[in-house]
């Protein structure tokens, strides 16, 4: 099993108890996604530690004011780590409700800032071959826009996958498309309508964690070994056995990571 998208940094307990328990349930391959300069780091830093970990290092959309070649200098000298086996999170990301864990009103980065950062780690996945990790929130279009003028030619993943109405256009593009815990929640039933038609071949699991813990762990801080709740909910959706579902999700994610 595969968790595609982690950040081991946030989690508890520490990294090397997280892995423990993640390969205890048979997760051999977990990616740890770095959102700045210093979580980056952090990701690297695991990867170094346990051969199950691969980093992604990016710019997360919310993290983007400033970004200026000073920012992009540090993410090209990160990238060039033998363990980094994607770019991102990067994207656009223009929520303005509630931030959670009563910490009040969310106010992106400013939208240039955004798109700047954006379009540095478009052309920072072409240059380095590694693929590109998006992260999009109420600015689906203007996402999907900004790849569609950018990213020919660039391997992407659509993260935390929440636009089951772009579904085709997404695929047609030949995006990975990787599932959440939140595709199990019983509201969640356009999403999981999306799971089961998404070409097996584009298939990705992820936990999130420590968010977005699946159905049969809410309420849990995520970890990655829960991600074989979301990989079981998948493989009943798709009507086909968890080891199949396993193996294809290990296909796609070796083939797409190269680890």
């Amino acid at each position: 099993m595969i968790d595609s998208h982690t950040h081991l940094h946030l989690c508890e307990p520490p990294p090397a108890e997280l892995v423990e328990a993640a390969v205890a349930v048979g997760v051999t391959r977990m990616l740890t996604v770095g959102t700045d300069g210093a979580s980056c780091r952090a990701a690297l830093a695991s990867a170094e530690a346990f051969p199950q970990v691969y980093a992604s290092v990016g710019r997360h959309p919310t993290q983007a004011r400033g970004f200026d070649g000073a920012d992009l200098a540090e993410l090209r000298a990160l990238a060039a780590h033998e363990r980094c086996a994607a770019i991102g999170e990067t994207g656009l990301d223009f929520f303005t409700g509630s931030s959670g864990a009563g910490t009040g009103s969310r106010t992106p980065a400013p939208r240039e800032d955004q798109e700047r950062a954006f379009a540095a780690q478009i052309a920072l996945a072409r240059d380095t071959g590694k693929p590109l990790i998006i992260h999009t929130r109420a600015a689906e279009q203007e996402t999907l826009e900004q790849l569609a003028a950018e990213a020919d030619g660039v391997r992407v993943v659509m993260h935390c996958f929440s636009m089951p109405h772009r579904l085709e256009e997404c695929v047609e593009r030949g995006y990975a498309i990787s599932f959440a815990g939140n595709v199990t929640y019983p509201s969640a039933r356009a999403l999981a309508d999306a799971a089961r038609r998404v070409p097996a071949e584009r298939l990705l699991v992820e936990t999130d964690a420590p968010y977005l813990a699946a159905q049969a762990v809410r309420g849990r801080r995520n970890q990655p070994a829960f991600v074989v709740h979301t990989a079981a909910f998948l493989a009943q959706q798709r009507g086909v056995s968890e080891r199949e579902l396993e193996q294809q999700l290990h296909a796609n994610a070796a083939a797409l990571f190269r680890w």
